[in-house]
């Protein structure tokens, strides 16, 4: 159960993290993390798709430094330790601001062989600098909604800007997570993801907790909307306890999951990162790698997927000193918070523990290992 921050310090309990309408594809931006393994291990000696992936992956200039693009001057080699910014979103057309459905930080020390990857819940309550270029003033409100309000162009409300709504993102995530500067970053767009793990022929997972879909029916369809609103009709589509083999639509149905879960949203973080581990791991398979044809299947589809900004390295400078990191070297991050609620019981938001402050200047200081030590709880066990 989380617990609540009510003003004037008062707490009461609230049994879900991320409230609101459901969303879809709320998925992980650990996709982020797989494309930068499969980038990595899975592609030396296979130059050729190599050229390829990184000729379908977006260029964008996310930090608004000019650094992104083919024109820019490639920086020096990458050296650990890094931070890199994944934000994940869900457009549904090409003039609404985008939303960041998921927003992950994967920090990896300086021996480029083992990362931490942990989330900050999209409904966090921060303040967001001002950011003249998209007319905006600055203020209090959910971290999610930063990347919809830098996005804005003035003069042109219905052509948002998806890479200038990124940059004053990262810029509220340094101020809250004193962070100061990002290596890279990376979207995902998260309408390719189905084709990605259909590349790869579905992605094998054991699920540890009976889940029924809130979405979906068992053929795949979508649930009926209840008259006048307040949820859906109709038969589920239930993935019961046991081993998995998931298509892509069932992937991403899976990871979306919540309601009906023991511990709600945090159930969910859990799935996500289970599947994080085995989609990365059926990348890496031989099943994978030693087929040239489904590899570049694969990587394409993922590269559409993907814009990528390494400020003056490309995403194979980053694959190329990644490519010792795998899966199991990968550790997922839970941070604790609770949501925050007004005096007359409203929610507002959501605001991690203390110790997430305290897990923020480990990474500052570069000793993740010794505070995780420490704090073992911070560590999610059930992969």
């Amino acid at each position: 159960m989380e617990l609540t921050v009510a003003e004037g310090g008062k707490r009461a309990a609230r049994p879900s993290r991320w409230a609101g309408v459901p969303r879809w594809a709320r998925v992980c931006t650990y996709l982020g993390v797989v494309l930068m393994v499969l980038s990595g291990g899975a592609l030396i000696g296979y130059q050729a798709l190599l050229a390829r992936y990184e000729g379908a992956v977006g260029k964008g200039d996310l930090f608004g430094d000019g650094a992104a693009g083919a024109s820019a001057p490639r920086r020096s080699d990458v050296k650990g330790p890094l931070n890199i910014l994944l934000v994940g979103i869900d457009p549904r057309n090409s003039t609404t601001p985008p939303l960041a459905d998921s927003i992950m930080i994967m920090n990896i020390p300086a021996g480029l062989d083992r990362a931490y990857l942990f989330s900050i819940p999209r409904d966090t309550l921060v303040d967001v600098p001002a950011f003249p270029k998209a007319g905006y003033s600055g203020g209090q409100t959910k971290i999610n909604s930063a990347m919809a309000r830098g996005s804005n162009v003035p003069g042109q409300p219905n052509k948002p800007n998806v890479a200038q709504g990124f940059e004053l993102l990262s810029k509220t995530l340094a101020g809250y997570t004193g962070i100061e500067r990002f290596d890279a970053g990376a979207i995902i767009n998260f309408t390719g993801f189905k084709k990605i793990v259909d590349a790869m022929g579905g992605v094998d997972l054991y699920v540890d907790e009976r889940t029924r879909s809130e979405h979906l029916q068992p053929d795949g369809t979508p649930r009926r909307l209840k008259p006048g609103g307040g949820g859906y009709t109709g038969p589920q589509k239930v993935y019961e306890v046991g081993q998995h083999h998931l298509a892509g639509w069932e992937a991403l149905d899976f990871v979306r999951q919540r309601y009906g879960l023991k511990d709600g949203d945090y159930a969910r973080q859990r799935h996500q990162q289970q599947f994080l581990k085995a989609m990365a791991d059926q990348a890496l398979s031989l099943d994978v790698v030693t087929n040239p044809t489904k590899l570049d299947a694969v990587l394409r589809a993922a590269g559409k997927s993907l814009v990528f900004d390494g400020r003056g390295n490309s995403i194979a400078d980053f694959g190329f000193a990644l490519r010792n990191l795998r899966s199991q070297s990968i550790s997922m991050i839970k941070l604790p918070g609770g949501g925050v609620t007004s005096s007359g019981g409203k929610y507002q938001g959501e605001a991690l523990q203390p110790v997430a402050e305290e897990f923020f200047a480990a990474v500052r200081g570069n000793t993740v290992e010794t505070f995780l030590a420490a704090h073992p709880e911070l560590l999610s066990k059930k992969l």
